[in-house]
């Protein structure tokens, strides 16, 4: 990654511009059975198309806030970059009454009325399916994220140092984060190609850090489990040796 780069989005358009075919993201629920791999191209697509649907659709701005009530999941990390990429601050497991937009899980539903603003859905069902139908009050993000252009540039220039990250009670300015994550590469021993298992959940700078943000300043990708505690020993050790694991972090 480049020394330069003071925000996460400028980690992933360096990954981008370093080998956009390598894997980054490889998503295992293992109460579902689901595995989805994406490349870091497939990956800077979705977030594209997810900042897009938020500056363009949403009309959101710098500094604007979004409540992100969703576990760890392949679509949240898609949600965190596009956040980043357009300068809205991403508060995980924030009070959607405080917020200007709200971004839900199947659990989070009911809380995520009490946004005012904007409100979206993610089934995160396998493949990323839709509702059958939109859950009153909110849009579906699976119907209204595919027609979003591939390609995402911000209407006004993000500011490295202005809020980026709401999580365990701390704000983070987009270069601290980045440089937290760095710190967390070094101490997690990743370098460039190494695979980071994290069987970690996202509500805290932890399990964000172990499942995108590190690998992703590393020049690292991340195989990220969710439900992993229902996974046999046997079948984890399977696992770390396919998937050709490097570093763990459960």
């Amino acid at each position: 990654m480049n020394a330069s780069d003071r925000t996460p989005a400028d980690l992933l358009r360096s990954a981008l511009a370093a080998d956009p075919a390598r894997p980054l993201v490889t998503f295992y629920d293992d109460a579902t059975g689901e595995r989805v791999e994406l490349s870091v191209a497939t990956f800077a697509n979705w977030v594209a198309k997810t900042a897009n649907l938020l500056q363009g659709e949403l009309s959101a701005s710098p500094g604007d806030r979004l409540a992100l009530l969703l576990p760890a999941h392949w679509q949240s990390a898609v949600w965190l970059l596009a956040c980043s990429s357009v300068g809205v601050v991403a508060e995980v497991g924030g009070d959607p009454a405080d917020a200007d937009y709200v971004v839900a899980g199947p659990d989070a539903l009911d809380a995520g009325l009490a946004c005012s603003g904007d409100r979206i859905a993610l089934s995160l069902a396998p493949l990323g399916r839709r509702f059958p139908a939109a859950p009153a009050g909110y849009a579906d993000y699976a119907v209204e994220v595919p027609s979003q252009g591939d390609r995402f540039a911000p209407f006004v220039p993000v500011d490295a140092d202005g809020p980026a990250l709401l999580v365990d009670g701390t704000e983070l300015t987009g270069a601290q984060l980045v440089e937290r994550a760095r710190a967390d590469a070094e101490a997690l021993g990743l370098a460039p190609g190494a695979r980071l298992l994290s069987g970690r959940s996202y509500d805290g700078w932890d399990g964000l850090s172990a499942g995108l943000y590190a690998p992703l300043a590393a020049g690292a990708s991340v195989v990220l489990c969710r439900n992993l505690e229902q996974l046999a020993p046997e079948a984890l050790a399977k696992r770390v040796e396919s998937e050709r694991v490097t570093a763990t972090a459960e």
